[in-house]
């Protein structure tokens, strides 16, 4: 057939499929708002002191060395099989489909108890603003910025939107992102900047020496909080679907771990120059908000507030991309229903998914109602989600190893980068887990919805497991997944292009 009669041949769109339109930039963006670094530096500094003191800086570069390695693990496993599916894909063919289903599973749930509590940070930042613009009451409700439920309400207005965004594909919403990022992080050195040079509180090399920390216990649980604060860096592996190329995800996302190293020490040092342990800890989410009252008259000492309400709403909507993308993996793999890989006509997002994954974390955020004050509810939050991160990242990080042991007679550097690095960070991670189970089944006598409780930080961790556990049962034995056969999951270019929603004409991979 002459090529003139191929070029005017109507073409027939077939099934949508993710455009790869996305650059290092973009998975930079992706990455860098999951791990929503003002937020984590304005909630986050205050839930380290109450168990490492003056030690967190210590305790975050700690926790940055095995999570430096799950990274070089997660960049060696992207280049060699990209995949948006990640850690479940790569899981699931080197160590077996069992256990790389429950590394899927425990990433969505996880993600959507994020996304659900984050919510009610984003209320409670909203809340925060109107009381500084004088407004306490509305219809004779109190805005208190604290209480869970009031918080939870407008979280749930702010889920929506971003929502919204997430559904319209992933280049428009980190363009959103970009702008965020770089406002937060301008407002965020100016005012940690400012704190290292006043701070009245005298610098100490003892906040960089772990030993200093009280005890083993509260060195485990600080290292736990310490790895779910640098979490999110790789959202940026769960574009590669819509990325030009699988480095170009590796690179975003270990640019944004570095990043996010110096930003929570910087964070760090800035608010114990300012505040003492007792001032950090009482303040909670609102320590920032303190951070610029001290340093500035109003109105510039809002910024820092505004710097954390981009921060939170740039976190939810990074946090639906990759929870939405891995839901639909599994979908392809019919490990999870087909609803979950119905991709949008025009924007090639998983929509429904998208959705679904909403409408998941609304209703969490409503049942975490339940827990009256938002400094529990975040605790409780940050110690689940903790362990489950511990879990999935240690199953990755041996899945390289596991993969790519025959590096021993590639050479020594080949065997330290792709076996020994990752072996280790995965038993640092699964040794830090078991240590903190066993404290958790010890340290009470009755169960209480409580932070400080032991069996109920085990319940929800343990829920997360039970239920992936049933639900891979359900898929294996109902469905027929071929997954858990064979342990490889589809391949995301067997799936044609959608049309191009401006030309009309069928999306090339460079294009988008």
């Amino acid at each position: 057939m002459p090529p003139s009669a191929v070029q005017q041949r109507p073409q027939d769109p077939g099934p949508a499929r993710m455009r790869r339109s996305l650059g290092v930039k973009d998975g930079l963006a992706i990455a860098a708002s999951s791990t929503a670094a003002t937020t984590s530096i304005g909630i986050g500094m205050g839930t380290l002191a109450a168990y490492a003191g003056r030690q967190t800086p210590a305790l975050l570069l700690l926790a940055f060395l095995p999570i430096l390695g799950i990274a070089l693990s997660y960049a060696r496993l992207n280049r060699t099989e990209p995949n948006c599916g990640s850690g479940y894909t790569w899981v699931g063919r080197s160590i077996g489909p069992w256990s790389g289903f429950l590394t899927g599973w425990v990433v969505l749930v996880g993600n959507v108890i994020f996304m659900a509590y984050t919510g009610a940070v984003t209320g409670s930042v909203v809340l925060q603003f109107l009381n500084k613009l004088g407004v306490h009451r509305v219809l004779g409700l109190r805005l208190d910025p604290a209480a869970t439920g009031i918080s939870t309400a407008v979280g749930l207005v702010a889920l929506v939107v971003v929502t919204v965004t997430a559904v319209t594909g992933v280049r428009s919403a980190t363009r959103m992102q970009l702008g965020l990022l770089i406002f937060e992080y301008v407002v965020l050195l100016g005012f940690c900047g400012c704190a290292l040079v006043v701070g009245d509180q005298p610098f100490s090399l003892s906040w960089l020496d772990p030993f200093e920390i009280g005890s083993p216990q509260a060195l485990a649980q600080g290292m736990v909080i310490a790895v779910f604060i640098y979490w999110g860096w790789d959202a940026a592996f769960s574009v590669n679907e819509e990325t030009r190329s699988a480095s170009d995800a590796a690179r975003g996302g270990l640019i944004a771990l570095i990043a996010m190293l110096g930003l929570f020490l910087v964070g760090a040092f800035a608010f114990q120059r300012v505040m003492n342990t007792g001032e950090l800890i009482r303040n909670g989410p609102q320590a920032l908000t303190f951070l610029g009252g001290r340093l500035a008259p109003e109105p510039w000492a809002s910024l820092p507030l505004a710097a954390l309400m981009c921060s939170a709403f740039a976190s939810l909507q990074s946090s639906v991309i990759p929870t939405a993308r891995g839901a639909l993996a599994m979908a392809r793999d019919r490990t999870l229903g087909p609803v979950w890989q119905r991709l949008h006509p025009r924007y090639g997002s998983p929509a429904v998914g998208t959705l679904l994954v909403m409408a998941l974390a609304a209703l969490l955020a409503v049942l975490a109602v339940g827990i009256p004050k938002l400094n529990d509810m975040i605790l409780t939050a940050v110690n689940s989600i903790g362990l489950t991160v511990a879990l999935y990242y240690g199953l990755t990080a041996l899945a390289c190893a596991v993969r790519f042991r025959d590096g021993w007679r590639q050479g020594p550097v080949r065997a330290l980068r792709d076996v020994v690095v990752p072996a280790a960070s995965a038993l640092a991670l699964f040794g830090l887990g078991g240590y903190l189970v066993w404290q958790y089944a010890t340290m009470s006598d009755h169960f209480e919805a409580t932070p400080d409780n032991g069996w109920f930080m085990l319940l929800l961790p343990a829920l997360f497991v039970l239920t992936g556990l049933a639900v891979a049962a359900w898929a294996k034995w109902v469905r027929r997944a071929p997954y858990f056969r064979t342990g490889r999951g589809t391949d995301a270019d067997a799936i044609p292009l959608p049309m191009d929603g401006e030309s009309g004409r069928l999306a090339r991979p460079s294009e988008g």
